[in-house]
């Protein structure tokens, strides 16, 4: 149950509004009382309607529509306020575009986040305007049975709601830095990376994708364990409970957002640690019931699949949208394999927790609504159909199509999978038929490289390029290792009794996926190290690893490298077989960048260009400025030789050959 905090009875506050002769307050909380069903509603019908304006009207800024609608309960039966009011704004630039149908949502008080309300007569939507200049909506507001999950549904349209129009200004952005709030909407745009909107700006992303359950926090209303004390199944980490992120306290700063005084220090003060570090990305499920975790979903009560917990939303909305001012991308797990329909091999086990058995059905419509309508005003972000997904690829289908119709912001749609069921998932999803834009990998740490060119080509032969990102490393016990000396770490781990490290991971899952023309990294933790996948709660565990993905990003960034404009052209550097030895991505004629996990001499094909291009050194174990080696320049039309890095020639070193 939720911790409502005392505020009186609703009876108290009825005879205290009668005191001061305000009627309709009391008739208000009579009904809220359940003294008078159904009067609530008859009070609001009766006023003339309030619609609020309210956020930072600023172009890519959250700008949140208010309305005072009818009252419910989250409990509602009938109607149920989540799946039978259709409720949604039609938003438009006074120059006709852009217009988007935002799809709304009820949102109890409009204050739940701090008073843990469970019923009221507010419903929302939010708008990320991408344009300045006068905008107007239009409210569009019926009541039918399952009227909210088709916008083709019959329902009956609700005065004096439905018709509502106004308008409001809006002005430039003020945000600049990592804010993407000054940067705009991140897109797809038909290449293997995303682009900012308003900047234009290409994204590279590195960051965590442990734990999965970030989300089960001991702050948000209605949040506790399913199976606490349970031993672990096979594969599985060791349950630790809710969690309080303490570790991150300290990194909580005044002026960071909080809720019901003072709740929130220690996963504000995560987001904070992250982004200092220099990444911008994490993933998280929504929905865990049924699987590892146990301890993550949006309903009132994990099996009421129907009706949705407002003040634990608005609590997770608090933690995206300064997620965003940090720029950490937003990595929208939607569920995880064991709770789609758990179709595996050709045994169909259906677990209770699954939605609809892994149709597109009320259960799962109203989940992606309900996910869309809340945070899909957020500027960067994926939404993810499943971690380990086994739905069919029918499945696949209406769920991605379902998401890219009732986002209005068509953010991309990406799948992920057992490593062994790529080749049998995803070339069904390829090409234009498919509204997916991209695929989330899990491989070996060793085999990023391969796997992310092979997906990075695929899609592109089917004539819809993909971005492809590297988000799980396995071996599944051990993933990412801590760094040596934590909690008594060696900061090694083993693979088929093969012993890797830390750099191991800097080598060839980092440099091995931007290398092959991938979107990026997150990092997983392993179910049998300290801090792992579901017990992880301090994210200084891998502090030197987060360290070399900012050196990554930074070396891309500072030196203006067009990645996207560049492919994987291993063959130039003597490596026509993709294997680990060395890598190469290149604009051929213009930039070619060359990384040598092993460091040594390498030879470049300069052969059918023309002109002298300048040589540089990468560190990517400490970062910092481009360095200078004995050979400088080379020549086009040659096979050039260049030479060594500038010092410790046996250790990892990224080249920079760009022609003058």
């Amino acid at each position: 149950m939720k911790a409502i905090r005392p505020t009186g009875s609703a009876t108290c506050r009825a005879k205290r509004a009668l005191l001061k002769g305000d009627f309709r307050k009391a008739l208000l909380q009579l009904a809220a009382a359940a003294l008078l069903p159904g009067a609530a509603a008859a009070a609001e019908a009766s006023s003339p309607p309030s619609v609020q304006i309210s956020g930072e009207l600023k172009t890519w800024h959250k700008v949140t529509l208010t309305l005072e609608g009818p009252y419910a309960r989250e409990e509602d039966e009938s109607p149920n306020p989540f799946t039978d009011y259709r409720f949604s704004v039609l938003f438009t630039h006074e120059s006709g575009s852009p217009r988007y149908r935002v799809p709304g949502y009820f949102a109890a008080d409009g204050r739940a986040a701090e008073t843990s309300a469970r019923a009221g007569n507010k419903w929302r939507a939010h708008l990320a305007p991408d344009r300045p200049g006068v905008w107007t909506y239009r409210i569009e507001f019926a009541q039918g049975k399952l009227a909210a999950l088709d916008p083709k549904a019959p329902g009956k349209p609700l005065a004096p709601w439905d018709g509502l129009a106004g308008s409001f200004q809006i002005k430039p952005t003020d945000k600049s830095g990592r804010d993407f709030r000054g940067k705009g909407r991140l897109e797809y745009v038909r290449l293997h990376y995303l682009r900012f909107a308003e900047t234009r700006e290409y994204f590279l992303k590195a960051g965590a994708d442990a734990p999965e359950n970030l989300l089960a926090y001991a702050d948000f209303d209605g949040t506790r364990s399913l199976k606490p004390n349970r031993k672990p199944r096979r594969g599985e980490a060791l349950s630790a409970g809710l969690k309080t992120w303490a570790p991150h306290i300290r990194d909580w700063r005044p002026g960071d957002p909080l809720w019901q005084g003072g709740k929130g220090k220690g996963l504000i003060g995560a987001l904070n640690y992250l982004a200092g570090k220099g990444c911008n990305a994490f993933s998280f499920l929504t929905y865990n019931v049924g699987g590892d975790g146990q301890d993550v979903w949006p309903f009132v009560e994990p099996t009421d699949k129907l009706h949705y917990d407002c003040s634990k939303l608005d609590q997770w909305q608090i933690v995206f949208d300064h997620a965003q001012e940090l720029g950490l991308f937003l990595h929208f797990k939607l569920e995880e394999q064991e709770n789609d329909d758990n179709r595996l091999g050709n045994q169909v086990r259906f677990v209770p927790a699954a939605l609809d058995q892994g149709d597109l059905g009320t259960e799962r419509k109203l989940y992606l609504r309900e996910l869309i309508a809340r945070f899909g005003y957020e500027l960067a972000l994926n939404w993810n159909l499943g971690e380990e997904n086994t739905l069919s690829t029918k499945q696949q289908k209406a769920m991605a199509r379902y998401i890219h119709e009732t986002d209005p912001y068509r953010h991309p749609v990406v799948v992920h999978t057992f490593p062994s069921w790529q080749d049998r998932v995803y070339p069904p999803l390829l090409g234009e038929q498919s509204c997916l834009a991209g695929a989330s990998l899990q491989n070996s740490w060793r085999q990023a490289h391969q796997r992310v060119l092979k997906w990075v080509r695929a899609s592109e032969k089917a004539g819809k390029p993909w971005i492809v990102a590297n988000d799980e490393q396995n071996p599944a016990d051990s993933g990412v290792p801590p760094d040596p000396g934590y909690a008594g770490c060696s900061g090694q781990a083993s693979e088929g009794g093969r012993t890797y490290d830390l750099h191991d991971i800097r080598k060839h899952t980092l440099w091995g996926t931007l290398m092959a023309g991938g979107h990026g990294v997150e990092y997983y933790f392993g179910y049998k190290l300290p801090q792992n996948d579901l017990n992880c709660q301090d994210w200084r565990s891998r502090d030197r690893s987060w360290d070399y993905c900012r050196y990554a990003l930074e070396f891309f960034r500072r030196n203006r490298i067009p990645f996207w404009e560049m492919t994987n052209a291993d063959e130039l550097v003597g490596n026509p077989a993709h294997d680990n030895s060395r890598y190469c991505l290149a604009r051929k004629g213009a930039i070619y960048v060359i990384y040598l996990p092993r460091g040594g001499r390498v030879r470049l094909d300069l052969r059918g260009t023309r002109g002298r291009f300048d040589l540089f050194w990468f560190n990517p174990r400490e970062g910092g400025p481009l360095r200078r080696g004995a050979v400088r320049t080379v020549r086009g039309g040659t096979l050039a030789d260049l030479g060594a890095p500038p010092v410790d020639p046996e250790q990892d070193w990224a080249a920079l050959v760009r022609r003058r």
